[in-house]
Parts: C-alpha cells; structure tokens; sequence
C-alpha cells in the first residue's frame, strides 16, 4: 500500500548498505508485535531519504564530504560575525530547507501513532518532518529550525515571518538552489556575508537565534524530563536512523537499559547503543519499515514475547 503511492525518495545521501533480509525483517516484526507502546527515537538517518544529508554517514556524511562543521553555541555568542555568517547563510538556504516533505518512514511512524502503536516520537532533527508527515506526540530533542527567538527574552518569531523581515534588509541577495546541510545551513561568497544585515530583538535588542540547540549547548531540562517520562510510560524503544553518537540521544538507551526497558535499533551503520540493543538492522529505514504490518494495539498478541 505504502510502496505503490509513494515515489518521491531521494537516496543521494543514503549510505551504502545491503538489502534488509527476511531474518532481520521478522526481528523487527516480532519486536514490533510484541510491544504495544513504542517510543521512536530518530536521528538524521531517517530523512537522508527525503534529500536532507545527514552529518556522519561513510561517504556521503557532510562530515566525509566537507572540511566544515556546525557552528558552536560559544563561537554565535560571543562573536557577531559568526552570527553575520550563519544567518546569511541559513537566510540564503532557508527556501529550499523548509520545502522538504517527509519521506515514507516519516509517515509510517505518523500511522504507527494513529494506531496506539507509537507512544512518542523523540527526534534529533530540526526539519520538522514529523509533523508534516502527522505525528502528534513529538519531541524536538534538538528544538526546531521553524522558530527564532531572542536569547535576552521571551520574543520569538516563525522562521517564516523572520525570512521576511530578513528579505527586507537584505534584497540585494539572491535566493538561488544550493547543496543545504541538515540545519538549513550552505555555503555562499564572503562577500554577501559581509554586506549581510541580521536584525536585533525588536523587544530588548537582544541576540535572535533560532530555536535549535546548537552544538556545544544543552538540551533544556524540562524538554529531559517530558523525554524520560514518556520512556517510563513505553514498553520499547526503537531507533531509527541515529548513530546515537551525541549524548543528548544516548542518555535515553543508557536509561532504557538501567530500566530494562527493550532497545531495537534500524541504522545502516554501527551506533554507539548497540552493545545495549535486542537488534540492529543495518538496513534503509525506508526499505524496512514498509514491510512491517501493524495492527491496532488492542488486536496485538500478549502472548508473544521477546
């Protein structure tokens, strides 16, 4: 059903792998069975297929494919050439970032939800894909690209409208297609981050930042906490598409062990949680979750157990 009305994956920045075998596919199938509240931890994996690359994969990673790296919470803060810079670059990146549409994982796990199958979705990612594919109960881990705010106080504004605002002082740049990063990030000439003008808080005339925990920053507690009470209401943890290599996500596999609660995991390459999961398929999260059925959770089997 999935399969046949969907035709629009993108596998430019998929990394090599092998077909999912029918072994590994009835792992993932009793697993799924087998539990009737299912929290979804993602990562970046998930939406390479609707063309967003993600930072580590072998090959095709931005970290194999270019000498640059996000830019650090400290390095936004204390210096305002390096938010000239961002800015313009997520400025000039931003059309075609917020134009990306969730892939066929996205919207099985919205329909998983939809079910009683899925408890929570906790995502990495700042794309907001899961929403735009339907799900419900989601979790921004790393906060969304699709709001800006001001570090000094409470104003904040859709990524949308601040595009606007951003046009205004800046019409002199033109909006052309560009390779993009996972945060909406690209490359233009330094000359156009020179000439670029970012506005300060209409409020204070603080530092508007967008929504998004930056590198080197914290994941706010409170956003811990709801992740960690919606884990002690789940009977399962599945991961799709996260090496697990930054803290912020791993935390929550060395909880769910400490609690015994089950871990599977779908990622093409080895992750830092496999050592504590039931499984790890390194397969195209695209290729296996289609093939899963699922049935409404009052319909599952208790009898089967991992």
């Amino acid at each position: 059903m999935y399969i046949s009305r969907y035709f629009s994956s993108s596998f430019n920045f998929v990394p090599k792998h092998l077909p999912c075998s029918q072994e590994a596919l009835e792992v993932v199938q009793k697993f799924v069975k087998c539990h009737q509240r299912i929290l979804i931890l993602s990562g970046a994996g998930i939406s390479t297929e609707s063309g967003i690359p993600d930072y580590r994969s072998e090959d095709v990673g931005l970290y194999s494919t270019s000498n640059k790296r996000p830019v650090q919470i400290k390095d936004f803060m204390q210096s305002s050439k390096v938010r000239q810079r961002y800015w313009a670059r997520n400025f000039i990146g931003w059309p075609r970032f917020s134009s990306f549409l969730p892939n066929l994982s996205h919207k099985i796990i919205a329909d998983w939800e939809s079910r009683g199958k899925v408890s929570c979705v906790v995502t990495q990612n700042v794309d907001g894909l899961h929403f735009k594919a339907g799900s419900k109960n989601v979790i921004e881990l790393h906060g969304t690209a699709f709001k800006t705010g001001c570090v000094s106080c409470s104003y904040t504004i859709t990524r949308h409208k601040f595009q606007n605002e951003l046009s205004l002082y800046n019409d002199y740049i033109s909006l052309k297609p560009l390779s993009i990063r996972p945060d909406g990030d690209v490359e233009i000439s330094m000359e156009e981050v020179d000439k670029f003008h970012v506005p300060e808080c209409p409020n204070c005339g603080g530092i508007l930042k967008p929504c998004i925990v930056f590198f080197g920053d914290n994941v706010p507690k409170e956003r811990v906490e709801r992740v960690k009470s919606e884990l002690a209401s789940s009977d399962a943890l599945l991961v799709i598409g996260s090496s697990l290599s930054v803290f912020s996500a791993y935390r929550f596999i060395l909880l769910s062990a400490e609690s015994k609660i089950p871990i599977g995991i779908i990622n093409i390459g080895a992750t830092r949680g496999d050592k504590f999961s039931s499984f790890r398929i390194p397969a195209r999260c695209g290729e296996v979750l289609p093939l899963v059925t699922v049935s409404d959770v009052n319909q599952i089997d208790e009898s089967n157990t991992l």
